[in-house]
């Protein structure tokens, strides 16, 4: 379920918008994660020596949503996050053009904590002007009596959150990585939390509006389902505690640690899928 298909009451979504009608493309692209796709490739990737690589993905990438959107989409508004996109990652590849070596190894360093803090500040400001940027792609989603439902506004609040705090996360741990550690490519710091905070994101976007629109349908006083339970939010999340110590065993010299990750993410994947 998208993350505004939750109005208070009845859950019902303009007919013209389902993806029924308008294809799995268009509601594919109609989704803000994909609107953060450009920034999660450019946080993952840049490093020493990937910084042209890294700007140059998330600036195609960008192009490729944008035109698609435009094209498939032809009634779709200019979306916020699809702006920043343009602009950030377009004034990126100009600097790196004209930058002198200095400031191109400085933004290999640096330049994946300067999009991180980038994408905080737009999803906190988004929210303190009270437009938080899901609420752009959901308003496309929903017929407007259920733009001003507090169910609807308040999924958008906190999915938006959810992704401000996810890259500030993110921006934290590659800080640690650059200037404590003095290694942007380490595996905890550059990968393993920033990828996890990530996917945490990703599943908050998919799981909690279903709990908004089951609790929603209750408080309404009509027949519905049982919220989800946590634990098939985080089932995912333990999941990747597996292929994490994988990366440990090969790419660290803590191999107990390693060990230890997977032992544990294969046992907390399997109970938390038992209680989903």
């Amino acid at each position: 379920m998208a993350p505004w298909d939750t109005p208070a009451h009845s859950g019902r979504v303009k007919r013209d918008g389902s993806p029924a009608s308008r294809g799995a493309i268009a509601g594919f692209l109609e989704n803000p994660v994909i609107g953060m796709a450009p920034w999660i490739i450019f946080s993952l990737l840049v490093g020493p020596g990937r910084f042209e690589i890294s700007v140059a993905l998330a600036l195609a990438t960008t192009i490729v949503l944008v035109t698609a959107g435009r094209m498939i989409n032809k009634g779709s508004s200019w979306k916020l996050l699809e702006i920043a996109d343009l602009v950030f990652f377009a004034i990126l590849a100009v600097i790196g053009l004209l930058a002198s070596a200095g400031t191109r190894t400085w933004l290999e360093t640096y330049a994946g904590e300067v999009s991180n803090i980038a994408l905080v500040l737009i999803a906190f400001g988004s929210m303190a002007i009270r437009m938080p940027f899901t609420l752009q792609y959901a308003r496309e989603r929903v017929d407007p009596e259920y733009w001003n439902k507090p169910t609807f506004l308040r999924t958008n609040y906190l999915i938006t959150g959810a992704w401000g705090l996810a890259f500030l996360v993110a921006a934290a741990a590659g800080a640690y990585g650059d200037l404590v550690l003095h290694n942007p490519n380490n595996i905890w710091t550059g990968w393993i939390i920033q990828i996890l905070a990530i996917v945490g994101a990703v599943r908050f976007t998919e799981w909690y509006p279903d709990v908004a629109r089951a609790r929603a349908l209750r408080e309404a006083g009509q027949p519905g389902p049982e919220p989800p339970h946590l634990a098939g939010m985080l089932a995912p999340l333990a999941g990747l505690l597996v292929p994490a110590g994988i990366a440990v065993l090969i790419f660290d010299n803590m191999w107990w640690l390693g060990a230890a990750l997977i032992v544990v993410g294969t046992l907390l994947t399997k109970r938390l899928t038992a209680r989903a």
